[in-house]
């Protein structure tokens, strides 16, 4: 058995708003799956094309206290815990800390197990928990139903310097919150963990200001291109040349959950990351 997945976010919300975030079906909609069904103390089930395996709802309540939730998720034939815990750090601060079971990042790379998405999934949930928290526009949800990876989001900053938050080592490791080494020119190098992690991925295309293009190897390539739009900058984003019958869904879901980071990034004068170690 691996060690469970432990994901920490700070919410700018007093924890009662939490609360209702979390427990509202209405409100899960916006942020977690696209159907849900809540009766607490007894139900609390979550389906449909944002989640994975969402065909029918998988999860079974095990206990809710109103500040812990804690649920049995059948993934991929296993019955996976999942559990949220609030903790109110201030009238208008709650900690939300996610644990789950049964993750395994050798499977996110090799795709054997639908329950390799775990750590993007809820890393994006999160992000968009937290943006729905704070009065802020949500990021695209992947659609499981689909090999189509497609999205976009408008930022709230010039063109200029979304483009080099995106192709600059140091202000990319800052909002991703992981060391990331940019070599923004064909033939340069794209890794995650620092160029000292290993090759990494290659860029294959770039447009100065405006484009990149980047070859994943298995997990095929990722493009994103910079518009201008009315003072703001319009990002869009695809991937491509995967094996659509397998999708990368884990790679995917960490770049939309790296989009919600990107923007806040960007936008926020006092920014601070959302995750706490």
């Amino acid at each position: 058995m691996t060690e469970p997945l432990i994901l920490h976010v700070r919410a700018r919300a007093g924890i009662d708003d939490v609360r209702q975030a979390l427990t509202d079906p209405k409100t899960l909609d916006l942020w977690l799956g696209e159907h849900s069904n809540v009766d607490l103390p007894t139900t609390f089930e979550f389906w449909g094309r944002y989640i994975p395996e969402g065909d029918a709802p998988h999860q079974r309540l095990l206990g809710y206290d109103g500040q812990t939730l804690k649920l049995a998720w059948t993934l991929d034939g296993e019955e996976t815990t999942t559990e949220i815990a609030l903790t109110a750090e201030s009238d208008d601060a709650t900690l939300i800390q996610l644990t789950q079971s049964h993750f395994d990042f050798a499977d996110a790379i090799s795709r054997a197990s639908i329950r390799g998405v775990l750590q993007t999934f809820w890393s994006l949930a999160l992000a968009n928990l937290v943006d729905h928290l704070e009065g802020r526009a949500l990021t695209t949800r992947p659609d499981f139903t689909s090999a189509e990876f497609t999205g976009e989001a408008l930022i709230d900053a010039p063109i200029a310097q979304v483009y080099e938050s995106l192709t600059t080592s140091e202000k990319a490791s800052a909002w991703f919150g992981y060391p990331v080494g940019i070599e923004p020119h064909v033939g340069g190098r794209f890794a995650m963990g620092g160029f000292d992690a290993g090759p990494g991925a290659t860029v294959v295309g770039v447009v100065e200001g405006r484009s990149m293009s980047v070859d994943w190897g298995d997990s095929g390539i990722s493009t994103w291109e910079l518009a201008e739009s009315d003072g703001k900058t319009r990002l869009t984003f695809v991937m491509s040349g995967f094996d659509e019958g397998n999708p990368p869904y884990a790679a995917w879901l960490g770049w939309l959950s790296g989009v919600a980071a990107l923007r806040r990034f960007n936008e926020q004068k006092d920014w601070q990351s959302i995750w706490v170690a």
